[in-house]
């Protein structure tokens, strides 16, 4: 799958979005260092990708799935989050969203959560819904 490289229309946000990506956080660090280390598959995903004017948290380009790991401050951002949400799936992406104390109370739940939501997709491939949307 192709990434949308929309992000030259939003430079400012772009490198703002990716300065604060730079300060990652321990939930971060410790979800990204076991997608490095666990097998889906052949399932790669990349750390911090831009996409159009956001930096997505985690990304597999074969699946489309996003990953993102909010921190306490995405508990009052909704309308910012649901706006991003609708870009992206937009661009063809699927979304699946943590919050840290999630990874940092069940690391092996979330690599679960994960694994079950590739399985879904894969599944989607192999047999598309009957009646797509256009």
């Amino acid at each position: 799958m192709a990434l949308d490289p929309q992000h030259r229309i939003f430079p400012e946000m772009t490198r703002r979005a990716r300065r604060l990506r730079r300060e990652t956080t321990f939930p971060e660090r410790m979800l990204w260092g076991s997608l490095r280390g666990r097998r889906f598959g052949n399932i790669k995903f990349r750390r911090q990708h831009v996409i159009g004017p956001y930096v997505v948290d985690f990304i597999c380009a074969d699946t489309g799935l996003v990953i993102e790991l909010d921190g306490d401050s995405h508990r009052t951002s909704a309308v910012e989050d649901l706006r991003r949400e609708k870009y992206l799936k937009g661009r063809g992406m699927k979304i699946i969203r943590f919050f840290n104390d999630d990874v940092l109370r069940d690391i092996d739940g979330v690599l679960r959560a994960i694994e079950n939501a590739l399985a879904v997709f894969r599944s989607e491939e192999k047999h598309p819904h009957p009646n797509p949307l256009p």
